[in-house]
């Protein structure tokens, strides 16, 4: 008998559409997660699984629900078109990489399957249409799905026979529990369902007994990180707030972390000074807002994916982060309307090639460690994930240890290897940039960033026409000064290079900047002088008189 760990999707009796798109996507073989639920679910089970963020959870619920609607088209009775499966997800951006995945596995199977995303607000007028000619499946959040039921422009009560809660553990953290009531209240009796989430907490349980009927619960006995051959995780202590720029400082500008990273803050005023320090010292970042629109989030994200940036520096407090755990965090709070919880990117959010994860600040929950670093490692790809820690918070990364600790009890934080005397001389550089990042910075380049969305915003163009004086004094106003950039500071000495690396690290580039000053001086040298020196030269051949 074959090894069932061997066995490809072609042994799951799926539709050779479904095998040819997988194959394009080039998948020789299910993963853990695709291995056990997929089988599971084709047998019309409903399913409460838990696997790793990474592990391919969404094509695990995608391919069995798609093979169930091309089944029941082929076979089943001639019957109206309708919708038949709806995609439950907590942000718009996991609602487009959702809907994008399906529509790769449905790439053959096109004319027979629809697929229609009704996350974004703005789109309601189009959706509306979408949704008239009944798509095959529909992916969303809880409130814009709930929008459309109540508006009658989505009818589910006759027709829908697959539900997905997708990163289920965190719908109730993003204040969508009364949205799920109410949205349950709009579904039929019956029907087939998948709870797929990262971690097993006390809203999952209560998603379980709202949604499932005796599901079959998938807690795979797999690490929820991958294993130290691909993933590497360090945690070096810092005795102070200014050792940890210090560090973060020599790391990024001696490239000891090399290709692209992440940098995970606590907060948005935090991803701010981080960016305008590490500007200083011309280290080119970007900050993942959430005061920013979608589309300009998706923009920053697709050019970090595209190699634009090398660092993108992220919060996840919006996402993760309540303040009292087990407790829900209504919509109506005032913490939720500042911000746009849909900005945190420590979940779900697919980051191309994430080489390493730095923890600036120690994550908030040992959840919020487990989904930060499942931004690197992915797939078969390595990574490093490295955790900056104070004193006062080694009882908090403790706990953090003991959820990741193996079977074996092994360590899984090794301490990073690195010798903060070797970089004193950087110290005074640090507290030079660190002084220049004051409060008053930080609060007009939030200013800034969100006054050019507005000169550059669409849907204020008309406005803009209508009342242009507005556009003048927005145009006009003051000249925002975030923080002074020394010059000097972009540049590292020999000097100052640990002995250790030197020869190994080059900071900057000496020939090309002496390269462009000479042309500089060449472009403005005295035309007399040049003509004066080309004479001079000339003498020797006059004839003697």
């Amino acid at each position: 008998m074959a090894d069932p760990e061997a066995l490809g999707f072609e042994h799951m009796g799926l539709d050779p559409r479904l095998l040819q798109a997988i194959a394009d996507l080039g998948w020789s073989r299910p993963t853990l997660i695709q291995e056990k639920a997929i089988p599971l679910a084709l047998e019309g089970k409903d399913l409460l699984a838990r696997a790793r963020t990474g592990s391919g959870k969404t094509a695990a619920y995608a391919i069995p629900a798609l093979q169930l609607l091309l089944h029941r088209k082929a076979t089943g009775p001639a019957v109206e078109q309708a919708v038949r499966g709806l995609v439950l997800v907590p942000t718009k951006e996991l609602a487009r990489q959702a809907r994008s995945m399906i529509q790769q596995l449905a790439a053959y199977c096109a004319r027979d399957i629809r697929v229609a995303d009704v996350s974004a607000a703005e789109d309601s007028a189009s959706q509306r249409a979408v949704l008239m000619e009944k798509p095959d499946m529909v992916v969303g959040t809880p409130s814009r799905v709930l929008n459309h039921l109540q508006q009658d422009s989505l009818v589910l009560r006759d027709s829908l026979e697959l539900l997905v809660l997708d990163e289920a553990d965190l719908l109730f953290s993003f204040g969508f529990e009364e949205e799920l009531k109410s949205l349950l209240c709009h579904l039929p009796r019956i029907y087939q369902a998948f709870l797929m989430s990262a971690t097993f907490n006390e809203d999952v349980q209560a998603l379980k007994e709202l949604v499932l009927h005796n599901p079959v619960t998938l807690k795979l006995q797999e690490s929820q990180l991958p294993g130290p051959d691909q993933l590497r995780q360090f945690q070096v202590v810092c005795q102070t707030e200014e050792d940890k720029f210090l560090l973060l400082y020599a790391l990024l500008k001696l490239s000891l972390v090399r290709g692209k990273s992440l940098l995970f803050v606590n907060t948005l005023d935090r991803s701010y000074r981080l960016r305008l320090f590490l500007e200083q010292f011309s280290i080119p970042t970007c900050v993942l807002n959430g005061e920013l629109p979608l589309c300009s989030r998706c923009h920053i994200i697709s050019q970090f994916n595209q190699g634009f940036y090398d660092c993108v520096i992220a919060t996840d407090a919006e996402v993760l982060g309540a303040p009292v755990k087990g407790k829900r965090r209504g919509r109506g709070s005032k913490g939720d309307r500042a911000s746009d919880p849909e900005a945190g990117v420590a979940r779900g959010i697919d980051f191309h090639h994430v080489s390493a994860v730095l923890n600036f600040d120690l994550p908030p929950t040992p959840e919020a460690y487990i989904h930060r670093a499942g931004r690197t490692a992915r797939a078969n790809n390595p990574g490093m994930v490295l955790t900056f820690v104070l004193p006062t918070e080694q009882s908090h990364l403790h706990t953090i240890e003991e959820l990741l600790r193996g079977e074996n009890g092994a360590p899984v934080l090794l301490p990073y290897q690195f010798r903060m005397e070797e970089i004193e001389g950087f110290r005074y550089r640090c507290r030079d940039a660190m002084r220049s990042v004051t409060k008053q910075a930080i609060r007009e380049a939030r200013l800034k960033e969100i006054k050019e969305e507005l000169l550059h915003s669409e849907r204020l163009k008309t406005y803009f026409e209508d009342n242009p004086r507005d556009l003048q004094l927005l145009r006009h106003d003051l000249p925002l000064h975030p923080a002074v950039v020394k010059p000097h500071l972009g540049h590292v000495p020999d000097y100052l290079v640990p002995p250790a690396l030197r020869g190994l690290v080059h900071p900057h580039k000496k020939r090309k900047k002496l390269a462009s000053k000479k042309i500089k001086k060449a472009k403005t040298q005295n035309p007399l002088r040049s003509f004066r020196h080309r004479k001079e030269r000339r003498r020797p051949t006059a004839v003697p008189s």
